[in-house]
């Protein structure tokens, strides 16, 4: 048993805090043809986006992906703290106003309500205390994308047990298609020489042989043994792909490719409606593994 098969879409989310920064990591996966991915993190944390990308590639092969850090800072500690350079302005100029208008001298409370004297700032962050934060979102992004790989991986179980059903039915409808192929030839014979003799009448100028030609040219044209043979073929290649696992989205969707030029050929062979009934049906099966197959990274 290989490695199991994964899907491409889903969802993770990972939350951290420390030192009263909080911040949450938001992954999320779609279709796609190759690795792509989009990330958004706050300002001064852009160092963060290569990471995310190098994390990705370690692990997935395939799917879309959107990524998303939120960083918020409101539960740090804020400190009180004294603007100097408005304050060595502000002191001179109410002195001089209050000599001009010998006015009472303004109290320091006064002084500290005046806009921008007074501010909230938060307080200084060490680089060690920078480095242990970001060495801790980069734990939470770690964790987000085993979550997400965690989804996948189920989602991939489940798209494979599908799939899986699925080939089960087209295996049962290319026996079913061999059975009434089995007796093609032997219907195309008869039909023919019913044709023929009602054109002909009793003054057939054909000759045996050439009878003999055309009926072989026509069910020649008919034969979908070779159609029939790929199509179990091509089963038995899905069904070991599924059983190998790991990253094989690409490869089944190329058998389903082939799948369908089989069922379209079947289909234009066919000279009985019970054989093109089960051809048209091959076809809807295989639309629907289709669907799931292109969900598999």
């Amino acid at each position: 048993m290989g490695k199991a098969i994964a899907s491409m879409t889903g969802f993770a989310r990972a939350e951290g805090e420390y030192a009263g920064t909080t911040w949450s990591w938001e992954l999320k996966s779609v279709n796609g043809k190759n690795l792509d991915a989009r990330c958004r993190v706050p300002n001064g944390f852009e160092v963060l986006d290569a990471k995310v990308r190098s994390a990705l590639a370690k692990i997935f092969k395939r799917g879309n992906f959107h990524i998303n850090l939120v960083i918020d800072n409101k539960h740090k500690q804020l400190q009180l703290q004294v603007n100097e350079d408005i304050l060595q302005q502000v002191i001179p100029l109410a002195t001089r106003i209050g000599n001009d208008l010998d006015a009472v001298a303004p109290s320091i409370d006064g002084i500290l309500n005046l806009r921008g004297v007074l501010e909230l700032v938060e307080e200084e962050e060490s680089q060690d205390e920078a480095d242990k934060r970001l060495g801790l979102i980069e734990a939470s992004l770690n964790d987000a994308i085993e979550a997400m790989q965690s989804m996948r991986n189920e989602e991939g179980a489940r798209l494979g047990e599908i799939a899986s059903g699925q080939l089960d039915d087209i295996e049962r409808l290319q026996k079913e298609a061999a059975k009434l192929a089995a007796t093609q030839p032997a219907a195309i014979q008869d039909r023919f020489n019913k044709q023929l003799a009602e054109l002909l009448s009793d003054t057939s100028s054909v000759s045996e042989e050439r009878l003999a030609q055309e009926i072989a040219v026509l069910v020649t044209k008919a034969d979908i043994r070779e159609e029939l043979d790929r199509l179990a073929a091509h089963v038995a290649a899905a069904r070991e792909l599924l059983e190998n696992g790991g990253p094989c989205g690409r490869r089944l969707d190329f058998l389903c490719q082939e799948f369908n030029r089989e069922a379209n050929t079947l289909c234009s062979k066919s000279s009985d409606v019970a054989l093109t009934t089960i051809g048209i049906e091959l076809k809807a099966t295989i639309e629907q593994l289709r669907e799931q197959i292109q969900n598999v990274e």
